[in-house]
């Protein structure tokens, strides 16, 4: 059997054009309505999609050891459309640092210590997880392609990998849906944006 993909700044991008066009496809609608479980409406949810690649790739650009403000705090101003539209370039700017980033390369993440592959699986989660949530509130139907939500399930939660298919494996992971038989985690789990090297292959890191 051929050796799965591995998590590449290539995805990254393909995720951030993927949430555009499921989010374009409703941009007329009323984005003041609350997105899915979280306490935020689809509009500060979308705002907070185009900060997060930001705010990772300015940790991992800096090495930071300590929390770095991003440097985009949101816009309060911008249309719908116009966040939309940025969510690829601000992927793109996390995606091309993370190219050039040595293994040996981190940054400062409340998660961890991520390296570069974890920033951009960290971006991944945030795409895939708010696109989600937007849908929800909007009423659309949002399943990505299963290679997406794979990759970072595997990078990020390897203990879920394998508990289901990978897209209900990763709402499940991030506290988006319950799977028969299995607890609800309520997105307490914190993800491992180290190096998968440095996990112990039993110990699952908790959010404080």
């Amino acid at each position: 059997m051929a050796d799965r993909a591995s998590l590449e700044p290539q995805h990254l991008i393909e995720t951030a054009r993927l949430a555009q066009e499921v989010l374009r496809s409703a941009a007329g609608r009323d984005w003041g309505v609350k997105a899915a479980r979280l306490d935020w409406d689809c509009r500060t949810t979308l705002d907070h999609m185009v900060n997060a690649p930001i705010f990772h790739a300015t940790n991992l650009a800096m090495r930071s050891t300590e929390r770095i403000p991003g440097v985009r705090a949101g816009n309060p101003h911008a249309s719908v459309p116009e966040l939309i539209a940025a969510l690829e370039p601000s992927a793109t700017i996390l995606a091309r640092i993370v190219a050039e980033a040595g293994p040996e390369v981190r940054g400062f993440h409340p998660t961890g210590r991520a390296d570069a592959q974890g920033f951009a699986a960290l971006s991944m989660n945030e795409l895939l997880l708010h696109t989600y949530d937007i849908a929800e509130g909007l009423g659309l139907s949002f399943s990505p392609p299963s290679e997406l939500p794979d990759l970072v399930v595997r990078r990020l939660f390897p203990w879920a990998a394998g508990e289901a298919e990978p897209w209900p494996a990763l709402l499940w992971a991030g506290g988006r849906i319950e799977l028969p038989g299995k607890p609800d985690m309520g997105g307490r789990w914190a993800g491992h944006p180290a190096p998968l090297s440095e996990w112990d292959g039993h110990t699952i890191p908790m959010r404080t």
